[in-house]
């Protein structure tokens, strides 16, 4: 291991880079969905229902990586804005189904075109998106490697 990396300034660490890039796109998002009521998190559940409907918040949990503790708020007001649709499970009385709505899947497409705008707006084209986003999914097997390893 090069130890060199503890003698690096901040703006000479991955993981500060990391974490400006990550606060950038909550913002870029936040942009995008202003106009919609929604944020970023709210967001990310609604791409995972766009992925596959009429899931267990238990399956929206795992596949996000959020806490059902933290995900039970955000259902809440995406329910209250009429974004999705909560219904007791017929199979287990203690699991909660989470269902689109007619208003998610008809504005599925502006939200789509709202964040594309953002995109072309920072202009990202000299990135090579495919190379940068498998390098985070590298970067993010090895993460979840070691929690396993915890365990």
């Amino acid at each position: 291991m090069d130890e060199t990396i503890f003698v690096r300034s901040l703006e000479d660490q991955l993981c500060f880079e990391v974490y400006k890039a990550s606060n950038g796109f909550s913002r870029m998002y936040g942009r995008a969905l202003k106009p919609f009521g929604l944020t970023f998190p709210q967001y990310l559940v609604l791409l995972a229902l766009w992925d596959e409907d009429h899931v267990f918040i238990k399956n929206i949990s795992d596949r996000i990586g959020m806490s059902i503790g933290t995900m039970n708020p955000i259902l809440n007001r995406l329910a209250t804005q009429g974004w999705i649709e909560k219904v007791t499970s017929d199979i287990d009385k203690r699991a909660v189904v989470v269902t689109l709505t007619e208003k998610s899947q008809n504005e599925k497409k502006a939200i789509s075109k709202a964040i594309l705008n953002e995109i072309i707006n920072c202009d990202m084209t000299d990135i090579n998106n495919d190379a940068f986003l498998n390098g985070l999914k590298a970067l993010n097997r090895e993460f979840d490697h070691l929690e396993e390893d915890s365990e």
